[in-house]
């Protein structure tokens, strides 16, 4: 077992390549690397302050909460811990200290801080509940953000039926309060185009992000968004876009047509995005490095999304409006 976060980076660099061709396998390889630093982590901080004071998950949002990274990836993690003292302290350190190691095998710090080493994102299973209660009866586009992203999860360390509480406990406030789906799809409706009213691909025209195709925001948001909301509806607790795919199929038939645009637009990101050098270059195609039959597929994933996204929210607000 590698016992130190420098012995871990080189790891990643060495076995990186080798993985980086197969989607499964590059996100089990992100898993065991990223439980490998946690575990290093808690040792840390098991030396420091002693043995954890209660039972407790952690667990990943984001990319991988759906078990969708690319090459590179950020931050997205939090804690749950099972007591009503106030242990949270404690959890904060082993937060923190998970992070700092993480940064230092390759992962970058969250932007938005969604991050076991913040408050928000470490709270005792009670905590939660409470949390999600006031996302749901708030529903401001940040509150209703937070709780988006953390439906996105699962537990990488822990226990697993944490999580599954903080879930069933969010489904049965949707199930009561049917009008927050029609919120929850106002929170995700912008989409940002990436093909124009001609069929030309539209890539970003100013800064340093000129010429490049945002992948993240013009071909991955409209998939990832409407198969969660549907995921939501139906009581679907699995995080990963495809494994909602799966559990969708037999209640929305017409969802299978695009599971295989999906897996063709994850196959897509990592050919061409295999060799990027950070987590913001993993999200940006040049369209110039791309050939005329790239740019028609790419066109087609992209307007397959909207068309998904369009379905899916003709569905939601018919049948959960008042």
């Amino acid at each position: 077992m590698l016992k130190s976060y420098v012995e871990l980076r080189q790891w990643r660099v060495r076995n990186l390549n080798a993985v980086s061709t197969d989607h499964r396998r590059l996100n089990l390889f992100h898993d065991e690397l990223i439980k490998a630093t946690v575990q290093v982590a808690m040792e840390k901080v098991r030396g420091e302050c002693g043995d954890p004071p209660a039972p407790f998950a952690f667990f990943l949002m984001g990319s991988a909460g759906r078990f969708e990274q690319s090459v590179w990836s950020d931050q997205d993690h939090g804690i749950i811990y099972d007591s009503s003292d106030n242990c949270q302290t404690y959890f904060l350190t082993l937060g923190a200290e998970i992070s700092h190691g993480l940064t230092l095998v390759g992962y970058e710090r969250c932007e938005g801080m969604v991050m076991a080493s913040n408050p928000l994102w470490c709270q005792s299973i009670h905590a939660w509940k409470v949390q999600i209660l006031d996302w749901l009866t708030e529903a401001s586009w940040q509150s209703l953000r937070h709780f988006l992203t953390l439906f996105d999860s699962r537990v990488l360390i822990g226990e697993a039926d944490y999580l599954n509480k903080l879930k069933n406990k969010a489904f049965t406030i949707l199930q009561h309060q049917p009008e927050l789906y029609l919120r929850l799809v106002e929170n995700v409706d912008f989409i940002k185009k990436g093909v124009g009213v001609f069929g030309q691909l539209l890539p970003e025209q100013h800064g340093e992000k000129a010429g490049n195709i945002q992948l993240k925001q013009t071909a991955f948001f409209p998939y990832v968004n409407a198969i969660r909301l549907l995921a939501l509806k139906e009581r679907i607790g699995c995080s990963s876009t495809l494994s909602r795919f799966k559990e969708l199929q037999p209640i929305y038939p017409f969802v299978k047509g695009f599971e295989g645009d999906f897996i063709q637009l994850l196959e897509f990101r990592l050919y061409f995005r295999k060799d990027a050098k950070s987590y913001k270059e993993v999200q940006l195609i040049p369209i110039d490095t791309l050939s005329r039959v790239n740019k028609q597929e790419l066109k087609q994933v992209i307007k397959r999304g909207h068309k998904l996204f369009s379905e899916t929210k003709t569905i939601v607000e018919k049948e959960c409006s008042p």
